[in-house]
């Protein structure tokens, strides 16, 4: 039935997942997709080969992969290669009733070349249980059985694939475009049958030699044929043994994360405040404006909300509230309507909510009263309440009405902490643990004191020996000093001002120990209108290097640096940004980021960095790349929290198109305040 369920909308939906860490058999891919916005995590291993995969399905048509392979005895005897590589998987035709589905993929298209290949399959269901797969091969997948590309016809070109050099992509990385679709060609196939909701058998051709791998017997192809079985647990998990080439036992395992379910659906916090109703309200808003300030300061205080900004305007009150715990700027309104409704007075109609971060208005949002109570229990509340509300600049500007008590304010952060390092050849993975302390002291509406402390308890980051070898300046490339030589680290120390210089505008400086490696003056100016999907920025710093202790001292290398932004919203999940200017070496040059934020905050992007530095001098990677994730705790524990886990994934890390890592930079503390951000949110505004 699921099957012909995706056939009716046109969408193969992959059945099972190859070696690869994409939509296959079992080493050979398939013309299928996995669902719109999955995540999937694989590990297989077969003889003297480990790969880790995370493929990501960007849009219906499209998925990106990245994988980390280890292989022992790779051309030597004692040679074991770490590798890194890209994929991408393009659909060109959905499958319909009669006709399959075929797709276009670029395996190692970004890596260093050793899983180069190219292919064109068709993928066709039959009887809903059986799938039956051919495809044409470019690349290592034209290995037994190949012959002339049948592309020739356009052009002698495509009759022969180059020979990378050893200086080239097989050391750097780069986009090797002309080895794609060239040289010699294969064809592959095979057929999967699912016997049950679980089990399905599997059975292929695959006319891979595995030429480079045979050269010290780390794996020996006797046979095309492969054979496998794979179970599917209940949680959607997948585990696949298999016998490959007629030499080797292989055992793949796959991760499937949708993005949009959380681990624990539907969320363990506190109910929102019910309606009192109207009479009740009356009745019990009979007092003083000061007890009326009171017990709204309470109240939005129980529901993690704190009050900074009152004001009343004969039938309007303003407010201005910090969300100190709800993943989603409309739960926070949400729930300030609510207990405005309950504690204003009968003849206030009207709520102006000013959402605010430190002291600073980011946006505002009108609630009509009555509208609270029509839609309480309408079943199409979500979007009728939305469609009522208006989204404006604040309120404006917030002049006045700043409460008393309200600053200064301090807040603190204690917690432990777990750092990541990848794909450093001698150790592919490295961690550090510890605890973190946080301090924020807010003086006034925008000015802000902040520390942040580290001490690591375990650590194999400071095992490291590498030596960097960049010919750039070591801005990033000698993190392994600054993990021996530090113990305690102050990672930042700043003192911050934000405000509004006018309607649309945000400004921010910072001063001090900017990050774990520069310390410097940072300003930045924002223009980013309410109901935009376009923001501009210009961001200027002037930075000098931290001694590896992390501590107070500096080095003498000082660098000005700085970026003017475009950041716009696609229509979807989607953020795109590009970033030109000048980098922490000196090299000027361009960042282009694609993010999918999810509605619950979940995110998964990519970036990557062509600045004026060359290939060659920035060394091993060509040009700064890399993959990002970010997870919000609420997401994991069903509870509500602003706290997220971020990760970034870089194949290497050198030093050339490095960015400066400061602290609140204005599009990530404006945008959730968006009409954008707060309409795809809105479904939360009455939990």
């Amino acid at each position: 039935m699921a099957v012909l369920c995706a056939v009716a909308t046109g969408m193969a939906q992959a059945q099972s997942v190859s070696t690869y860490g994409t939509p296959g058999l079992l080493e050979v891919p398939t013309a299928e997709m996995f669902e719109d916005g999955m995540l999937v995590f694989t590990a297989a291993g077969l003889r003297n080969t480990g790969r880790g995969t995370m493929t990501f399905q960007m849009l219906p048509w499209v998925h990106g992969s990245f994988r980390y392979a280890v292989i022992d005895r790779f051309n030597s005897t004692d040679r074991t290669l770490y590798d890194r590589s890209f994929d991408l998987h393009f659909r060109l035709r959905e499958e319909s009733r009669h006709s399959p589905a075929i797709v276009m993929g670029l395996r190692d298209f970004g890596g260093t070349g050793i899983y180069a290949a190219e292919y064109v399959v068709a993928t066709k269901t039959f009887h809903d249980r059986v799938k039956v797969t051919g495809g044409i091969g470019w690349g290592r997948m034209a290995g037994r059985g190949a012959f002339s590309n049948p592309l020739g016809i356009f052009g002698d070109r495509f009759d022969t694939r180059p020979v990378s050099d050893a200086g080239g992509i097989s050391t750097t990385g780069q986009l090797d475009f002309g080895n794609w679709f060239r040289g010699d060609a294969a064809l592959f196939g095979g057929v999967s049958w699912q016997y049950d909701d679980r089990l399905t058998f599997l059975a292929e051709y695959s006319p891979d030699l595995y030429t480079q791998e045979a050269v010290a017997d780390s794996l020996r192809v006797r046979s095309p044929i492969n054979v496998g079985v794979q179970y599917r647990f209940k949680n959607g998990t997948q585990l696949t043994t298999s016998y490959l080439y007629g030499t080797t036992l292989g055992l793949t395992l796959s991760y499937f994360i949708d993005p949009r379910k959380a681990v624990t659906p539907g969320g363990q916090g506190a109910a929102p405040p019910p309606l009192t109703p109207e009479p009740r309200t009356a009745a019990a808003t009979a007092r003083a404006p000061g007890d009326i300030r009171d017990r709204m300061q309470a109240a939005l205080a129980q529901e993690g909300l704190r009050l900074v900004y009152l004001s009343d305007s004969g039938d309007t009150v303003q407010v201005g509230v910090e969300n100190t715990r709800y993943g989603q700027a409309a739960q926070a309104l949400g729930r300030t309507a609510r207990v405005l409704a309950n504690e204003e007075p009968p003849q206030t109609e009207q709520f102006d909510i000013a959402l605010m971060s430190n002291g600073v208005p980011l946006s505002a949002v009108r609630i009509n009263r009555d509208d609270l109570y029509e839609l309480e229990h309408d079943p199409d509340n979500a979007w009728r309440s939305f469609a009522r509300a208006g989204i404006s600049d604040t309120i404006p500007l917030l002049q006045g009405g700043i409460l008393s008590d309200a600053y200064p304010h301090f807040s603190y952060r204690f917690g432990p902490y777990l750092n990541f390092s990848f794909f450093d050849p001698d150790d592919p993975l490295r961690y550090e643990m510890g605890a973190a302390l946080g301090l924020d002291y807010t003086l006034s509406p925008g000015l802000t004191l902040s520390t942040g402390l580290r001490q690591p308890v375990l650590s194999t980051l400071d095992d490291s020996t590498r030596v960097s070898d960049s010919p750039l300046p070591h801005v990033r490339s000698d993190w392994a000093i600054y993990a021996r030589d530090s113990n305690l680290r102050v990672e930042h120390m700043t003192a911050e001002y934000m405000w509004r210089p006018g309607a649309n505008l945000y400004a921010r400086t910072t001063l001090g120990y900017l990050e774990t490696m520069f310390g410097g003056l940072s300003a930045e100016l924002l223009w980013y209108p309410t109901n935009s999907r376009l923001a501009l920025g210009v961001e200027a710093n002037y930075v000098a290097q931290r001694d590896y202790d992390v501590l107070f001292g500096f080095q003498d290398y000082n660098v000005a640096t700085g970026h003017v932004s475009a950041y716009y919203d696609l229509p979807g999940d989607y953020h795109a940004q590009v970033d030109v200017g000048r980098y922490l070496a000196g090299d000027y040059g361009a960042t282009f980021a694609l993010d999918r934020a999810f509605t619950n905050g979940f995110k998964v992007g990519a970036f990557f960095t062509l600045t004026d530095v060359s290939f060659d001098d920035f060394g091993e990677g060509s040009f700064d790349k890399g993959i990002r994730l970010e997870v919000p705790i609420s997401w994991l524990t069903g509870r509500p929290s602003r706290n997220r886990i971020a990760q970034t994934i870089r194949p290497v890390l050198r030093d050339g198109g490095a960015r400066l890592n400061v602290r609140n930079r204005l599009y990530g503390v404006t945008r959730e305040a968006r009409a954008q951000d707060l309409s795809r949110g809105w479904g939360r505004f009455w939990r």
